[in-house]
């Protein structure tokens, strides 16, 4: 597999750049799923893949794919190329975070997929804000994970070893489990650590927001699962401090997307509340909440990517991001208002959709962690019922502001909605293969 896109390497450069580079990775994924039951005892030389890392790579090379018919609409340039050799190996480095079975190996892919985001948000953004919300995003990350770096340096001066199948004893410090874990709440992001989020993706290009709701996020929760493994103890002392300041931080960011004037904004805070959902699922230590925390960011990789391509279909036509402009969508595109109403339900977990799975199961293990849990859950669920619904008749609903031209929604743009679609309801079908 590493060969296989290390030779798609100088193929970015050449003619029908898009459309091979989309066709390699589809093969990719179907070369994935067909060996499904060799890849889980296929161990190399430092790589490795387990329940917990196959479907997060398959959701990774399946977001490359829709990235690329984003790029479609660019025009063909060096700039274009330099572009897709950007978000190459973004993806080349997410496959390696996923797959290596070395904790120092996989941090250190951790820290290369900032780079190319840094680029896409600094190269391709929107506004001259983007070099602040670039700043944010890499110090944010190097604040937090510097201190993870030392830490894995001090735990192979003492054990020999960083592999993710060895037994490091027991320790019962708080220090070692902050700092631990701290990289990948930031990066998750956690409340109060979450301020770059919205500022990245507002400024971000549309398939920078798309990688990063849909992958980057997931690296946070990824990457607490494999250090849950090293020091389980620790965690099952101390997590009741990470679980209330999710539980509480989920309800007030759910407060906030009541408030926000702009699309992008609004979708950015949603995820940071539904990877509290997630978080708190996982903080359980148990096999209920890590199966909905898996599910969860599964499913909302896919339902946020989908929503941050809608909002870009409406800036294409509106040139405005902002709620008091975008209205009366459904007036003149009523597919695309489908879509957005099919994705806003999937956001606030209605069935048949696999977020809503991730919630039943999420809720169990709360309810099993702390009773009073459940009204918090109750009402969490609640307002992001309603900031879907905000979203949605916000924006398709009303007087249409003509003082913008419009131009049809285009066969790449409904394709792009549809594959979002797709899995979401699927995986609900073939659930057996998780188990």
């Amino acid at each position: 597999m590493v060969f296989y896109m290390i030779f798609m390497t100088p193929l970015i450069f050449t003619g029908c750049v898009v459309l091979m580079q989309y066709s390699f990775f589809m093969i990719l994924i179907m070369m994935f799923l067909m060996n499904y039951e060799f890849f889980f005892c296929n161990l190399s030389y430092f790589f490795g893949l387990d329940c917990f890392s196959y479907w997060l790579i398959i959701l990774t090379f399946y977001i490359t794919c829709l990235m690329y018919l984003c790029c479609m609409s660019l025009s063909l340039n060096l700039s274009f190329c330099y572009l897709i050799f950007v978000n190459y190996f973004l993806s080349f480095f997410l496959y390696f975070v996923f797959c290596l079975l070395n904790y120092l190996l996989m941090y250190m892919f951790f820290e290369f997929s900032l780079v190319p985001l840094f680029i896409i948000i600094m190269g391709w953004g929107y506004q001259p804000d983007r070099l602040i919300s670039g700043l944010y995003l890499f110090f944010y990350t190097l604040f937090a994970s510097l201190p993870l770096f030392l830490f894995l340096i001090y735990v192979y001066c003492k054990y020999g070893s960083l592999f993710f199948d060895y037994f490091y004893g027991f320790n019962f410090s708080f220090f070692v489990h902050l700092v631990s874990v701290f990289a990948f709440m930031v990066k998750l992001p956690l409340f109060m650590f979450h301020f770059w989020l919205p500022k990245a993706h507002v400024y971000s290009p549309i398939f920078g927001s798309m990688v990063l709701a849909g992958v980057l996020l997931k690296i946070g929760g990824y990457g607490i699962i494999r250090f849950m493994f090293m020091y389980e103890y620790i965690f099952m002392k101390y997590s009741y401090m990470w679980y209330s300041l999710s539980l509480f931080g989920s309800f007030l960011v759910s407060l906030i997307c009541l408030i926000q004037g702009d699309i992008k904004c609004l979708i950015a805070y949603s995820s940071v509340a539904h990877m509290g959902l997630a978080l708190m699922g996982m903080l359980t230590m148990t096999k209920t909440g890590l199966v909905g925390s898996y599910f969860m960011m599964i499913g909302h990789g896919l339902c946020s990517s989908a929503l941050f391509c809608l909002s870009n279909i409406s800036y294409e036509r509106f040139f405005s991001r902002s709620f008091y402009l975008n209205k009366g969508l459904i007036t003149f595109m009523p597919s695309v208002s489908f879509f957005w109403f099919i994705f806003c339900s999937f956001n606030m977990s209605c069935p048949p959709s696999l977020n809503f799975l991730s919630e039943v199961y999420i809720i169990v293990s709360m309810m099993m962690f702390w009773v009073g849990s459940g009204f918090y859950f109750i009402l969490i669920s609640f307002i992001s019922a309603f900031f879907s619904f905000y979203l949605f008749s916000y924006s398709n609903h009303g007087i249409y502001h003509n003082s913008y031209c419009f131009s049809f929604v285009t066969l790449r743009e409904y394709f792009l909605c549809f594959l979002h679609l797709v899995p979401i309801v699927y995986i609900i079908s073939v659930i057996d293969l998780f188990f």
